[in-house]
């Protein structure tokens, strides 16, 4: 085949040098803009795996790299005048320069053409390719030609960058934080070679601007970041190799994502994305140049393994693009979730997190480490941080003794004491009759409180029976109510250390509905009763009941209700309260604008929708013992244009904490028909999260927590301040107690009928885990 590679980063050169060893046949020709042995850039980093894939492909090339590379272990912050390290994180690094003379001096070693100071401008320019790969960046030329084709989804971010270099020697992956006047900044910095450093200085768009760097020249912008990072550079100077750059040389990164990876143009030659052209991974998890190296090993590899002629050209394309996407995606989205950590953490961490705390979560950022994979790292480490965590929950570690893990520790609000930070969250049974929590709730709720979670949530318990969201919903606003939930919380209190809460809501448009397991969501066929809403609805549009508007009259009616609901599960013993705000019940449909399009008082602006949940929510925290906390769920996304975003969640968070509420469930969703939730593991914490930074409140996560691992992370890292945990517990009502078995914690109480079979579960598992490692030891 006639190859033509547009581009000579690490994609281009690496594709081509492997095509031409697998078949020195091919005519193999890589255009590079820029001259002989010359690039801009400092250091890259990739993973020992990309370095495995590379040893197999073309040991010569590995083991040169390998000899010029970097490797360290640690990764080092600086903040808030402290110094903390922690080990076991494995990183190689090369300098750019000297990765791309290895790839160019390999591939003419092999006989590829290499043609410099050549500007490919279209791919139009080499008509007799039959495969021109198009590895000319983030800014492709081609990509662009090809846009309606390609279909790229380009998203500039909003920090501005520097890349920089200096001599000082890193000998760990340094971040270094530092405060301003107006705002921080933050320096990622790792070693290359055995004399420079890579120094990439980041910030939010304000702060850039505020300090006049939009306006400043590249040598006024490395003085200021001289300057600024003075106490750890010890008189180093920092540099640039980017004179090619206009301006201050601080620039934005792009994300790329692209839906079609290859085509075939006017004059037959195939064309094909690799690299930075087809997708971008943030350098906050230095990925990009991973990506672009193992995006030529596949290709290469999938025209060795179906033929490697003209004819092949489409079926393999075909079969790359299906090969990588997912992987790409994966790598993406991990990057994803560091970048915007560093986007926001000037904003959301820095001012509020302790430097150890700072640190975790620093580690964690892209949630592809978790709480156990940093034991295996450096577990000397994370038990330090374990034991500070205890500290601060006001659990005393002797030296010598081993730290609970996080979920394990208690957590106060006002006069309750949770013995750990595992919530059962409220799941609907629909299985009240006449709104009476009988013996099935006995059963179901004493078991999960066995089970020991700290906090044993009750389904939400409806006001009257018109807020029922089914006829098997329980309620508390006849007397035998509250003499049911009494029995309930009777019996967890004499049988259990756990707290028991309960949730009263109304579900407004939602109601007279049938039984889950009948048609959720569906009318009832007889005995419906009429819906009350913020405003006139269906929620299933055609389908459901039409809720009529609320009047004041209405409204007065509905406060005096969960007042009245307060008290009883105040007279029945519930420990704690919740108020139901979320899910598009009545209460969620006044905040949300997809359902309250009132024209008085309560409608409009969010502060005026606000109004009617904080009347109904100061009556309640009146109503309910001084003593005992109440926290309020909310939908902190309702997952469609137009609706309730994260950041109104703020100000959801902040107008209930202003009115006295102590926690804030994140929940989301369900308020419309039309939404477009993104799923995934704890796809709902990042709103706990922010809440809990930004608004200054604490809060419960939420959605798909299935593991301790998951809870462990939440919670080390100050994402919430416990974690609700719903279908696991359905599945298994032990469920706390398993997975501290899992984990190897066994300091944790059993139930006393219990406790013959702690040991065999922790031994079990133990074995288990036992076997996994020599399993994985012998491969």
């Amino acid at each position: 085949m006639n190859i033509v590679c547009i581009g000579g980063g690490p994609a281009g050169l690496y594709f081509a040098l492997l095509m031409k060893k697998h078949n020195p046949g091919h005519q193999v020709t890589v255009v590079e803009r820029n001259k002989p042995y010359d690039t801009f850039g400092w250091g890259v980093v990739f993973s020992d795996a990309t370095m495995e894939n590379m040893r197999a492909c073309d040991r010569e090339t590995a083991d040169e790299i390998e000899q010029a590379f970097n490797h360290w272990d640690d990764i080092e912050l600086l903040f808030k005048g402290r110094r903390i390290r922690s080990g076991g994180h494995g990183f190689v690094g090369i300098g750019r320069k000297k990765l791309l003379n290895i790839l160019q001096a390999r591939c003419e070693a092999l006989g590829v053409n290499l043609v410099f100071e050549t500007e490919a401008d279209s791919d139009a320019d080499y008509p007799d390719a039959d495969l021109i790969i198009a590895s000319d960046g983030v800014n492709s030329r081609i990509r662009s030609k090809y846009a309606d084709v390609f279909k790229p989804d380009i998203v500039a971010r909003p920090n501005r960058f520097i890349w920089l270099g200096t001599n000082k020697v890193y000998e760990a992956f340094t971040f270094d934080f530092q405060r301003t006047e107006h705002g921080w900044f933050q320096a990622h910095i790792y070693k290359f070679d055995d004399t420079t450093s890579t120094f990439i200085v980041e910030t939010t768009e304000d702060t850039w601007k505020a300090h006049g760097l939009d306006q400043a020249d590249q040598q006024q912008s490395i003085d200021f970041c001289e300057k600024l990072f003075a106490g750890d550079l010890q008189g180093a100077k920092l540099m640039t190799n980017a004179r090619h750059l206009r301006g201050s040389a601080w620039i934005n990164f792009q994300r790329v994502v692209c839906e079609q990876w290859s085509l075939q143009n006017e004059h037959g030659s195939h064309v094909v994305l690799m690299g930075d052209a087809v997708h971008t991974a943030h350098f906050a998890i230095g990925s990009g140049t991973k990506l672009a190296i193992e995006d030529a090993i596949e290709l290469a590899r999938l025209f060795a393994a179906q033929g490697d002629t003209r004819e092949h050209i489409p079926e393999v394309l075909k079969a790359y693009q299906e090969a990588r996407r997912v992987e790409t995606l994966r790598i993406q989205n991990a990057a994803w979730n560091a970048m915007e950590w560093f986007e926001v953490c000037g904003k959301r961490y820095c001012d509020q997190l302790e430097p150890e705390q700072f640190m975790y979560s620093m580690l964690t950022r892209s949630q592809r480490i978790s709480h156990e994979n940093l034991r295996l790292r450096d577990r000397g480490w994370l038990e330090g941080y374990e034991r500070w965590f205890a500290q601060r929950a006001d659990v005393p570690v002797p030296e010598g003794r081993t730290p609970p893990p996080p979920m394990f520790t208690p957590y106060t609000v006002r006069g309750v004491t949770l013995k750990n930070r595992i919530v059962v969250s409220p799941m609907a049974q629909y299985s009240a009759v006449d709104g009476v929590a009988g013996d099935y709730h006995l059963v179901h709720l004493g078991a999960r409180a066995m089970g020991g979670a700290g906090l044993v949530f009750a389904e939400m318990t409806c006001v009257s029976p018109e807020g029922r969201i089914t006829p098997g919903c329980p309620g508390l606003y006849k007397p035998e109510h509250t003499v049911a939930f009494k029995r309930i919380a009777d019996w967890i209190h004499a049988n259990t250390d756990a707290k028991f809460a309960i949730q009263i809501g109304h579900a407004g448009a939602k109601a007279s509905t049938r039984l889950a397991w009948e048609g959720i969501d569906q009318p009832l066929e007889s005995g419906n009763w009429p819906l009350l809403s913020a405003s006139p609805q269906q929620y299933l549009e055609g389908v459901s009941q039409l809720s009529r508007g609320m009047t004041h009259e209405d409204m007065a009616e509905v406060k005096a209700q969960f007042v009245a609901s307060t008290r009883a599960a105040a007279e029945a013993g519930a420990d704690w309260l919740e108020l139901h705000c979320a899910h598009g019940y009545l209460l969620s449909s006044f905040i949300s604008p997809l359902t309250n399009q009132r024209t008085d008082e309560y409608g409009g602006s969010l502060e005026n929708r606000l109004r009617y949940p904080l009347e109904v929510f100061a009556a309640v925290r009146a109503a309910w013992p001084s003593d005992k906390p109440i926290s309020v769920r909310i939908s902190a996304h309702d997952w469609v244009e137009g609706g309730i975003t994260p950041e109104d969640a703020v100000a959801i968070a902040k107008a209930f904490k202003a009115a006295g509420a102590d926690m804030i469930d994140c929940s989301s969703g369900q308020v419309s028909k039309k939404e477009k939730p993104v799923y995934g593991r704890m796809f709902q914490t990042p709103f706990a999260d922010r809440i809990r930074q930004e608004a200054g409140i604490p809060t419960i996560a939420v959605g798909a927590i299935s593991e301790a691992d998951h809870a462990n992370s939440i919670l080390a890292a100050g994402r919430a301040d416990l974690c609700a945990v719903a279908r696991p517990h359905l599945a298994n009502p032990a469920w706390t107690l398993t997975e501290a078995a899992k984990i190897g914690y066994t300091a944790i109480q059993w139930p006393k009928q219990y406790r013959s079979a702690k040991p065999q579960m922790e031994a079990n598992f133990a074995r288990e885990k036992a076997m996994a490692e020599a399993a994985g030891a012998a491969k």
